[in-house]
């Protein structure tokens, strides 16, 4: 075994300073709960599950609590894109219009766009969410649904919606995170000639024993509460709710009970329900060359940067796979994390990042958004799991 990672991150002191960061977040009421999960070199050295699933109720929170996915669905939903390519049934290069007739979005100038799955998976399309845009921008006014609200509206209708708004720009020339993942969903299910929940569970989920994941809570028991850091000590979301995002922009739209209605839309890019440990099982898979589901090589074409120096904003020295960031330059990014690392979050409370030549997976899954996702506590767990932060 390498003892490289063990110079870096010293698993003898990992479970102190991560149950240090723990409390002290509980303490200060940013986060409601949460299950944390490491895994070093195939080993799970931490996993532990803390503070409520709900407060109201006085529900501890389980390693296995259920949680509303939000981005976290991305990844699963690229892997079974990938899967379909392995399969020989799917190209990156193929054009989106080719199992997508129906989706040709326009230019601003009226110009037919060649958008093919690689522009999908890059997040290189033209598109974008609704709430990167202002209030009463062209996705809220053609009433186009981020996969996370109560829209009422299939899929189908929705990428209808979506392709008669102009994209932002040329597919390939730059690089805006969006709701492209949606519009993935739509071409697996087309490929496959099924639904998108039946060819994920066929694709991905059932071939690693990931029971706890699909587009509907499997255990409504289980599904955590979700909560919101607006107000000092956080509260419980309403349904519907609405979460400012950055400033002068619409935020969040967010209905948490969509986690339990069979008639929502599968959203591959923001609609998934699942737990840590499935979570931490795709990751192990992909950073340990991807079989049963996909050859080594697309698993290195899928961690590798794929939009040259496209600017990310937002997440600055890191580039972007097929599905998730790619850290190019750990000074620019302020992280002790390696070159190379893979890394996303969700909008209801999660981060995640493999470093994969630290031999190293982290799973961190919570009830609170939006600190969960993007708040101090990433950056402290990420510190504490280097050692940049030691109780002694």
């Amino acid at each position: 075994m390498s003892t490289q990672y063990l110079n870096t991150i010293n698993p003898d002191r990992l479970p102190a300073r991560i149950d240090k960061v723990i409390e002290q977040t509980l303490t200060d009421k940013r986060l409601a709960g949460a299950v944390i999960k490491v895994a070093v070199d195939g080993k799970l050295l931490y996993s532990r599950a803390a503070g409520f699933a709900s407060r109201e109720l006085k529900q501890p929170m389980r390693e296995d609590t259920l949680f509303r996915l939000a981005s976290v669905s991305k990844p699963i939903t690229s892997t079974a894109a990938l899967v379909l390519v392995a399969q020989g049934r799917l190209l990156l290069d193929d054009r989106v219009d080719r199992w997508l007739p129906e989706f040709q979005p326009r230019l601003k100038n009226g110009k037919r766009a060649e958008i093919t799955i690689r522009h999908l998976m890059t997040h290189t399309a033209g598109l974008t969410y609704r709430f990167f845009q202002e209030e009463g921008g062209s996705y809220e006014l053609a009433g186009v649904s981020d996969g996370m609200d109560q829209s009422g509206i299939t899929l189908e209708e929705n990428l209808k919606r979506l392709a008669s708004v102009p994209l932002l720009y040329t597919p390939g020339t730059e690089w805006r995170y969006s709701i492209a993942t949606d519009v993935l969903g739509a071409v697996i299910a087309r490929v496959t000639g099924t639904t998108l929940n039946e060819a994920i569970d066929t694709l991905v989920t059932r071939p690693l024993g990931m029971k706890d994941t699909g587009f509907l809570a499997v255990d409504p028991q289980r599904l955590a509460t979700a909560y919101a850091d607006d107000v000092p000590g956080l509260r419980p979301m309403e349904n519907p709710d609405r979460l400012a995002f950055v400033e002068g922009t619409a935020g969040f739209r967010l209905a948490p009970s969509r986690a339990l209605d069979s008639t929502a839309y599968a959203s591959g890019g923001a609609g998934m329900i699942g737990s840590a440990g499935d979570f931490l099982q795709l990751l192990e898979t992909l950073r340990k060359g991807g079989a049963p589901l996909l050859p080594e090589s697309l698993v290195r074409e899928m961690t590798t940067n794929q939009i040259g120096d496209l600017s990310m904003p937002f997440w600055p020295g890191r580039g972007f796979g097929l599905g998730f960031t790619v850290l190019k330059d750990p000074a620019a990014a302020d992280t002790a994390e390696s070159l190379g690392t893979w890394r996303m979050g969700g909008t209801y409370g999660h981060s995640w990042f493999v470093d994969a030549k630290q031999r190293l997976s982290v799973v961190a899954f919570t009830n609170t958004a939006l600190e969960g996702m993007s708040g101090p506590f990433t950056v402290d767990l990420c510190n504490a799991v280097y050692g940049r932060l030691d109780p002694s």
